[in-house]
């Protein structure tokens, strides 16, 4: 079957294709062949009709890591936050116990620009979908917006939170009121999380709800923002409104972080590995809405899945409806084990369709983004 559709292609754009099988709400990823993805394991017989889901993958070649390739020299304490740009990765910005952000072209090695200007250590830094935005989060208890180009701090300070910011979320390009206002969620130690309009600099709405630190928060592709706490809990809320929709139980101990499936296509927006960018506005929200919805769509369904990290030492996955209702009980559809020591981290991988994540016990554990199912385990760190 890749051949039939590779043999449709240019042999300069060749893209390689995962094949899926659905029925009854069960995915089977079919990777050698249909015997044995399907008949053999009694979900299918030769008699029966099969209707096979082909996406399209990643072309990147990765290759090997054996040796550093750069080291950049520039910050004078700890980097403790990193993020590249949503075009490419030819721009990576940092944050520092130096209280700078530093901007970092990664092609030739060499610093570009050091923005200047929290008064405490940078804890995280986020580039906006367009890539004319990056925002910064600090110690001192605001977030600051820059000019990537010129390395300029935009405006004032955002200031309204009471302690230490510990996340960044712009929201999704193609869900932006106009092209001009850029919205952006900021949690924070304080038990809460602030939408900020960038333009105005002012907040738009606070999202109230948490009873400890909110750890991390992600803007989500339909419109739903989800937000960890250290109270135990995930909540989903209504971006336009600012009301709480669900929340979700089922960690024993701090939640200490989460991520989206379409997280990679959120945040690049309509960037792609071609460097094309649509000429108008109108085309720019349209090609941003078609990757959301390629990659967030399963078996014809939109579905943007979640999974979270926690400090009982469990990973939990989730497939929250694309509309939940208000108050809806949503449980979740894996519990992931393995880790002998608190979880610090999870991501999806580009194409959504695995999951690793970091703990204290000094591993990294990759997931089937699925089933949940684990995979296998890269050991090498000695530390945390």
């Amino acid at each position: 079957m890749s051949s039939i559709l590779i043999e449709k292609q240019d042999a300069s754009e060749r893209i390689p294709y995962r094949f899926t099988f659905g029925a009854d709400g069960q995915v089977v990823d079919i990777v050698n062949d249909i015997y044995r993805a399907l008949l053999k394991p009694g979900l299918r017989t030769t008699e029966d009709t099969i209707s096979l889901h082909y996406t399209p993958q990643a072309i990147f070649r990765v290759r090997t890591v054996s040796r550093c390739s750069a080291s950049i020299p520039g910050h004078g304490e700890a980097i403790l936050a990193t993020s590249f740009a949503s075009s490419s990765s030819s721009r990576l910005v940092t944050g520092s116990g130096d209280n700078n952000a530093r901007i970092f072209d990664t092609d030739t090695g060499t610093p570009f620009q050091t923005l200047k200007g929290h008064t405490s250590w940078v804890l995280v830094a986020s580039w906006s979908p367009d890539d004319t935005t990056i925002a910064t989060g600090s110690m001192d208890n605001t977030v600051r917006l820059w000019n990537p180009q010129s390395g300029q701090l935009l405006g004032q300070p955002l200031k309204g939170h009471t302690k230490w910011i510990t996340s960044l979320a712009w929201e999704p390009h193609h869900l932006r009121q106009s092209s001009t206002l850029q919205r952006l969620a900021s949690s924070s130690k304080d038990s809460t999380v602030r939408i900020w309009d960038s333009k105005s600099q002012r907040t738009d709405l606070v999202l109230s709800g948490h009873k400890s630190s909110v750890s991390c928060v992600r803007w989500g592709g339909t419109g739903t923002i989800y937000t960890a706490s250290h109270d135990k809990t995930i909540k989903l809320w209504d971006s336009t409104k600012g009301t709480l929709i669900s929340t979700l139980t089922a960690h024993a101990h701090w939640v200490n972080h989460l991520a989206l499936s379409t997280d990679f296509v959120l945040r690049t927006a309509y960037h792609d590995h071609t460097g094309s960018i649509p000429p108008s506005d109108h085309e720019k929200t349209a090609k941003a809405k078609q990757r959301f919805e390629t990659a967030a769509t399963i078996n014809n369904t939109l579905t943007e899945r979640l999974v979270t990290a926690s400090d009982d030492c469990t990973i939990y996955l989730w497939s929250p409806p694309s509309s939940p209702a208000s108050n809806t009980s949503i449980k979740p559809i894996a519990r992931l084990l393995g880790h002998q020591k608190q979880v610090n981290h999870v991501t999806f991988s580009p194409s959504g369709t695995l999951i690793a994540s970091s703990s204290f016990d000094n591993h990294i554990k990759l997931w089937n983004a699925t089933t949940g199912a684990f995979l296998f385990t890269l050991r090498g760190h000695v530390a945390p």
